[in-house]
C-alpha cells in the first residue's frame, strides 16, 4: 500500500489489514503517509481511531520502539490527550531531527485548542530542540517549511509572555533568517520585565545581521542586569574585537577573567586579545598552550589569527601558532 493511498483515506481497517494487524506497523505506515503530505487529514484521523482502539497496547509498543515514527505518533497522541506540551516538544524533536519535512503542517498544529492552551515554557523548549542538529534552516524553503511554527510563536508570545522563554523562541525565527520576527519576540519580552537572557537573544541577532554596535549596545545591557556574568563579559569583548577595538576587548576579557580565572576559553581569549593589542611573544605563547584545549575549533582559530597579527611578533611563534590553526 502505498503512502499517498493511506494519505488518500483508505482507512484504519485497510491499514491494519495491510500491515497484518501489527499496530506499529499501521503507525510506521501512517507517519510515512503524513511524511509524505503533513497537511494531509487522514492519517491523522486513522491514527486518532487507532489510539481509541488500542491505547494500553501502543503506549507500551511506541515507548519501547523509540523510533522517528513512533515519536511523531507520540505528539499526535498527546494532542489528543489535551497535553499541549509534551505534544509540542516531542513534536520540536522530531523537526530537528527532519527539517526538511513540513511536520508542523499538520492539522493539530495549527488547531485553537493547541493553540490556546500550549504553555510558553514549552513551546520555547520545542524550538530549541529543532536547533539540536545545526541543520541550515536559513533558506527561503525552511522559511516556508517553518510557517506555522512562527504563527505559533507569535499567537503564544501574545497571549503567554513570559521574558526568558521567549528569549528563547527568539532562536528560532533567527536561524531561519526572520530576524524581524527575533526582534519583536524580544521587545514583547521587554514590554513585561527586561532580563538578561532578552538582551543576550536581542545582541545575537543584531549580531548575525551584521549590525556589531546594535549587538554591542544590547550586551551592555545585559551585563548592565548580570555584571557578575564573566560569559557576558567575553561575548562583548568578542563584538568589540570584530569591531576593532582591541583594547576594550582586552579590558572585557580581563574583566570576565577575574570573575572566572579558570575557563580556557577566557584565559585564551585574553591571551589573543592582549597579543593583537601589545605583540606580547609571551601571551602568544600562552594562546599556543591553550589553543588545544579549545572546544570550538573556527573560534581557536579567529584568537590565533587575532593574535598572529599582533605588532612586531617573532617570526618562529607565529609560524607555530599557524601550525596550530591549521592542523
Amino acid at each position: 500500500m502505498s503512502k499517498q493511498a493511506v494519505a488518500a483515506g483508505v482507512g484504519l481497517a485497510g491499514v491494519m489489514a495491510h500491515c497484518g494487524g501489527s499496530p506499529v506497523g499501521a503507525v510506521k505506515l501512517l507517519v510515512g503517509a503524513m511524511a509524505s503530505a503533513p497537511a494531509a487529514p487522514e492519517p491523522y484521523a486513522s491514527l486518532a481511531e487507532l489510539w481509541q482502539d488500542r491505547r494500553l497496547e501502543l503506549r507500551r509498543l511506541l515507548e519501547e520502539d523509540g523510533s522517528l515514527s513512533s515519536a511523531l505518533a507520540q505528539a499526535y497522541f498527546f494532542f489528543l490527550q489535551g497535553d499541549m506540551d509534551d505534544a509540542v516538544m516531542t513534536l520540536g524533536s522530531v523537526t530537528g531531527l527532519r527539517p526538511d519535512v513540513a511536520w508542523c503542517a499538520a492539522p493539530w498544529f495549527g488547531d485553537a485548542r493547541f493553540l490556546d492552551a500550549v504553555g510558553s515554557e514549552a513551546l520555547a523548549e520545542a524550538c530549541l530542540r529543532t536547533l539540536d542538529y545545526d541543520h541550515d534552516l536559513d533558506t527561503d524553503e525552511m522559511r516556508e517549511r517553518f510557517a506555522p511554527w512562527f504563527h505559533a510563536l507569535d499567537v503564544v508570545s501574545a497571549r503567554n509572555p513570559v521574558p526568558e522563554s521567549l528569549a528563547a523562541m527568539a532562536r528560532l525565527p533567527r536561524a531561519c533568517g526572520r530576524h524581524e520576527l527575533s526582534l519583536d519576540l524580544c521587545d514583547r519580552a521587554d514590554a513585561v520585565e527586561p532580563v538578561m537572557w532578552t538582551a543576550v537573544a536581542r545582541a545575537a541577532t543584531w549580531r548575525v545581521m551584521g549590525d556589531l554596535d546594535q549587538a554591542a549596545a544590547a550586551f551592555e545591557r545585559a551585563l548592565a542586569l548580570d555584571p557578575a556574568n564573566w560569559s557576558l563579559n567575553l561575548d562583548l569583548a568578542d563584538v568589540r574585537a570584530e569591531q576593532g577595538d582591541f583594547a576594550a576587548a582586552t579590558g572585557l576579557a580581563e574583566r570576565g577573567l577575574a570573575i572566572e580565572p579558570h575557563d580556557v576559553t577566557l584565559r585564551a581569549a585574553v591571551a589573543a586579545y592582549r597579543t593583537r593589542l601589545s605583540g606580547s611573544p609571551e601571551d602568544l605563547r600562552t594562546l599556543i598552550g591553550l589553543a588545544p584545549e579549545l572546544a570550538n575549533p573556527v573560534y581557536r582559530n579567529l584568537l590565533i589569527d587575532y593574535a598572529c597579527a599582533g605588532p612586531e611578533l617573532p617570526r618562529g611563534l607565529v609560524t607555530e601558532a599557524h601550525r596550530i590553526r591549521t592542523d
